[in-house]
């Protein structure tokens, strides 16, 4: 297989009812990133969990948690993760953490930074956040010109023979592998939110969030 054979895969799928349910997510990506400080918050915190750990059981631990992010002691929200079967509650500590932020990421998009200036604030200040989980929450808020780069991701990456998965993905194979999606991104005429989305459906199935 080739990059030519996986951009004829990504026509296909745009040319199905896909298309649409791609757009209705990306919607609402941007309408969440026009929310206010909880919502985006909340936001944010679906983010930290997932961190290798399955999205489809974030979502749901997220759900048992939602209403409850703004006042829920550190102890309480640990005891709820471990309850729920949740792989790293010491993230407790990262989710009450990035609570006193709320009010300054709303000031920062509200500024309309470019990508890579959030992306690197927000992983300066916000434990738990690293390239991946900091793109994550910046397309799950609407922007769309970062790539997710994840395992599903270098799955079908690896499976169409474009790249090998790097052993260690640091800031520097970060940015590279990128590139390579951006490249993608431009040769389907879709966004990089967008490309993500139809990658994850080729290797789950799914579209989640």
């Amino acid at each position: 297989m080739s990059g030519q054979t996986l951009i004829s895969e990504i026509e296909k799928l745009k040319s199905c009812n896909l298309k649409n349910k791609i757009a209705e997510r990306i919607l609402e990506f941007e309408k969440t990133g026009r929310g206010g400080c909880e919502e985006i918050y909340r936001e944010l915190c679906y983010c930290i969990l997932t961190a290798n750990f399955s999205a489809e059981r974030a979502i749901k631990i997220h759900q048992k948690i939602c209403e409850h992010l703004s006042d829920i002691s550190k102890d309480e929200l640990e005891k709820i993760l471990k309850e729920s079967g949740y792989r790293f509650p010491f993230r407790a500590d990262y989710i009450i953490n990035a609570r006193k932020y709320k009010e300054t990421i709303k000031e920062l998009l509200n500024q309309n930074l470019n990508e890579e200036t959030l992306r690197k604030w927000l992983i300066k200040n916000i434990k738990g956040l690293g390239y991946k989980e900091a793109s994550h929450f910046m397309r799950n808020i609407g922007y769309s010109n970062i790539a997710i780069i994840d395992r599903h991701i270098l799955n079908i990456l690896k499976r169409f023979e474009i790249l090998n998965p790097p052993k260690t993905l640091t800031e520097k194979k970060y940015i590279e592998i990128e590139e390579v999606l951006r490249d993608i991104a431009a040769q389907t005429n879709v966004t990089l939110a967008e490309l993500d989305l139809y990658l994850w459906y080729m290797d789950t199935g799914a579209i989640l969030k």
